[in-house]
């Protein structure tokens, strides 16, 4: 149930159960929900807010998923497109935990390589792996280098 605040504005409700993904990179929203393996399809109830005002990034995203805490990998995939979100689980109305995101030097199994030729695009059984590094993600196979969009290259 939701409720209006005094300046007329929609109050999302607080969530029982789950997970607050807040600081998201503004019109990151959707991707994180793709990471997450959320579709139109899925069960969950969910809360999303885009292009919210913040006084520290100007603008930001935030995803509520309720009766789900997220899995390592789920961060290490969000840190990617959002690496200043804060993960909060609640667990009876209250914040127990809450933790930055840290983008790890190495992704394993995270991200497609996008050149044909990578051995880890063929049907041998080799997991991708990204070295991170300031002007892209660097492909430890094939020094294929990511710069660009890599929301569409999460696995």
């Amino acid at each position: 149930m939701s409720r209006k605040d005094p300046s007329g504005g929609l109050i999302i409700s607080p969530i029982k159960n789950g997970t607050v993904i807040d600081h998201i990179t503004a019109g990151e929203a959707l991707n994180v929900l793709r990471i997450l393996g959320i579709t139109g399809s899925t069960r969950e109830c969910l809360s999303i807010a885009t292009n919210v005002k913040s006084e520290w990034m100007g603008t930001k995203d935030i995803v509520k998923v309720e009766n789900r805490e997220l899995r390592a990998e789920e961060v290490d995939r969000i840190a990617l497109l959002a690496p200043h979100a804060k993960i909060n689980i609640i667990r009876d109305y209250k914040v127990v935990e809450k933790k930055g995101v840290e983008i790890p030097e190495v992704l394993r199994g995270v991200v497609r390589c996008p050149n044909p030729g990578c051995i880890t695009n063929t049907n041998e059984p080799v997991a991708s792996t990204f070295e991170v590094l300031d002007k892209g993600l660097h492909c430890l196979y094939c020094d294929w280098l990511i710069k660009d969009d890599i929301a569409n290259h999460i696995i």
